[in-house]
């Protein structure tokens, strides 16, 4: 996929969860939708729960583990102990899965600011969801 027209079909990715939490109203309800996000993901085997893939930074053991294709394409699965960052932490690994290396680290990570994090996080989870996505930078990095 070419670099712009990756970064394209990210940053639409990105703004469908985007326009999901401007839809939700009250700040309550942002929270629950997360929380059922994270509770839709399957989570991680026992065995993938290793310190290699756990995200430093987050306030809950929360874990990000790439999958590298044949395509040389990145596929994310994640999850966490506590349902807020699992939800957060399983939506950055979608928005980001399906994308070689060299797309993700080309991704302009300030397009994330209309998610609007400050206001929904407080700045212990937002810390973490930094965390989270310098992890995801890193593996794109280590596979461009």
């Amino acid at each position: 996929m070419q670099k712009d027209r990756a970064c394209y079909v990210i940053q639409e990715k990105l703004k469908r969860y985007v326009d999901i939490l401007d839809e939700i109203p009250e700040m309550q309800e942002k929270y629950l939708w997360l929380m059922q996000f994270g509770k839709k993901n399957e989570g991680l085997v026992d065995e993938l729960r290793l310190k290699e893939f756990e995200v430093p930074g987050c306030q809950s053991q929360t874990w990000l583990v790439p999958g590298y294709h044949t395509d040389g394409k990145l596929y994310f699965s994640a999850d966490s102990l506590a349902l807020i960052s699992k939800g957060m932490v399983c939506l950055l690994a979608d928005i980001f899965s399906g994308f070689t290396g060299s797309d993700i680290t080309s991704f302009d990570t300030k397009s994330l600011d209309d998610l609007k994090l400050d206001t929904l996080l407080t700045p212990g989870r937002r810390n973490g969801v930094y965390s989270m996505l310098k992890k995801i930078q890193g593996y794109g990095r280590r596979a461009a």
